[in-house]
């Protein structure tokens, strides 16, 4: 397993998966930057770190998780690999396990460049405006905890893309879903089956409603890990469409 993990990793390096895990947490660092710099009087530090990981799991995750998928798929379905890599003398379950591990792993480093690159781009706009310094207390393990929750109600919507991605030949299913999904999540935003939506199941960890947090994290995290699991179960034993 390790070896197939490393290969993963230097496919990864190969493509443009490092530039996604930079760009997705730096455009909310750049909008927390611009819109700080607006302002006319200090804020909360919990008001932009908050801000920012709600941005992040409302709608950047969503689509980052569409992005990230189905470039991991298609390193392997672009050139028509998969022959050779299911010929391998290894467990088949190895090769997709692998990409999901590694997936997650992106997801997981996106999470906390959010936070740190949102912090950056605080104190560096109050380096410019000194008067616009964040009052109260910077809690960072508060905010890293609150993020960790994000990221495990997200397993199940990372399963169903990852599923979905490695499936079909065409990255064209994966797309669908993966809009589709943030589109519903966007125009329900305040529906309260939205709970038991896979795509608001991370934006959720930041509801007042302890039902709604302990809800989505665990039908997000628990049946995410049971569903991913499945998942390569089923794609060991498929042909790919």
């Amino acid at each position: 397993m390790h070896a197939v993990l490393s290969v993963e990793i230097r496919k990864l390096n190969r493509s443009l998966a490092a530039l996604l895990a930079v760009a997705a947490p730096a455009l909310i660092a750049i909008f927390t930057f611009f819109n700080l710099l607006r302002g006319k009087a200090p804020q909360p530090w919990e008001m932009w770190m908050v801000s920012s990981i709600g941005i992040w799991s409302f709608f950047m995750l969503p689509m980052s998780v569409t992005a990230l998928t189905a470039l991991v798929a298609q390193m392997e379905h672009g050139p028509k690999s998969w022959d050779h890599l299911r010929s391998l003398p290894l467990p088949r379950w190895r090769l997709y396990a692998a990409k999901a591990a590694m997936v997650l792993a992106m997801v997981a480093v996106m999470s906390a460049a959010t936070l740190i690159m949102t912090w950056s781009a605080v104190m560096l706009a109050t380096a410019i405006k000194p008067n616009l310094t964040p009052t109260g207390p910077l809690d960072m393990a508060a905010y890293a905890a609150t993020m960790g929750k994000v990221f495990l109600a997200a397993i199940l919507m990372v399963a169903i893309q990852l599923w979905t991605a490695l499936r079909f030949a065409s990255f064209v299913p994966a797309l669908v879903v993966g809009i589709g999904g943030t589109f519903f999540s966007v125009v329900a935003t305040s529906a309260k089956a939205g709970v038991f939506f896979p795509w608001q199941m991370p934006v959720n960890m930041l509801a007042t409603e302890v039902w709604r947090v302990n809800t989505a994290l665990a039908l997000g995290g628990g049946l995410g890990l049971v569903v991913l699991v499945l998942a390569v179960a089923h794609l060991t034993r498929r042909e790919v469409l």
